[in-house]
């Protein structure tokens, strides 16, 4: 009676649609993400920046949605009122492109997410790590085009973007600091690990990830995985069949073996 519950659990756990239909999102997007980081640099940075402007449009959209009330709520200002008080026209903007609506929130967002994410992209590629430098730089850039973009600042356009970058970056840097701290910031070893990330989201074994991390098992230690080295690297004996048996199957990684062995 209990193998028998066991078994009906293991079966609806398998079967369960949203976990089938995470599973395969999670699949998707991790190829995704491996087929992008193997393409020349100016694709990969077009694709990465566009992905992420689409994606910050979206939320900036619909953060705008929220917003709309208030702008529609702001004054307008009567046909030369720039020329009579400039310091007041400049508040008036900052508040309009900070609570404008869908389009005006949605293209900021895009804006910002964009550059952010290309210039990451261009950092990480250029210099193999990510690090508190090229996050800042990315968010200096972040920072001062969302200031041309959306119009804060008052009547010098240039020293408003220049500050609004340093501003951004300050933040981003703290916030990279803190995540540091806590372990959640992405380590100088992930660009090594892309194909092993990559197999084991395919497997649903992500929580091994660190084992590969500590035992050093890079992408380029793949072909040559056996036995005895995943058991150092503490994983279990259920686990370490089916990643032996994912590596025989593959066709690049056979490729890799068979290449190794003619040597």
């Amino acid at each position: 009676m209990a193998e028998s519950k066991q078994a009906l659990t293991v079966f609806d756990s398998s079967q369960n649609p949203i976990t089938q239909i995470q599973s395969k999102f999670n699949e998707i997007q991790t190829h995704f993400k491996t087929w992008v980081a193997k393409q020349p640099l100016p694709i990969e940075a077009a694709i990465v920046t566009a992905t992420s402007a689409l994606q910050g449009g979206v939320i900036g959209g619909f953060m705008g949605t929220l917003t709309g009330d208030l702008a529609s709520s702001l004054p307008t200002p009567p046909p030369g009122a720039a020329n009579l008080n400039p310091q007041a026209m400049a508040s008036l903007q900052q508040a309009q492109a900070l609570s404008g609506g869908p389009l005006v929130q949605g293209r900021n967002f895009a804006v910002m997410t964009g550059v952010n994410a290309g210039i990451s992209c261009v950092l990480k590629r250029l210099r193999g790590k990510e690090d508190v430098q090229s996050s800042m730089i990315a968010a200096f850039g972040s920072g001062t085009m969302f200031s041309l973009v959306s119009g804060v600042g008052g009547p010098n356009q240039l020293g408003n973007a220049v500050a609004s970058g340093l501003f951004f970056a300050l933040v981003q840097g703290g916030i990279f600091k803190i995540g540091q701290k806590f372990g959640q910031a992405q380590s100088y070893e992930d660009v090594n690990y892309i194909k092993t990330k990559t197999m084991l989201a395919i497997l649903g074994m992500q929580k091994y990830e660190k084992n590969f991390k500590k035992g050093l098992l890079t992408d380029n230690t793949l072909p040559l995985l056996n036995e005895g080295a995943l058991r150092d690297a503490s994983i279990p004996p259920g686990p370490r069949l089916i990643i032996l048996d994912h590596i025989q199957r593959d066709p690049e990684l056979k490729k890799s073996q068979a290449a190794r062995q003619k040597r």
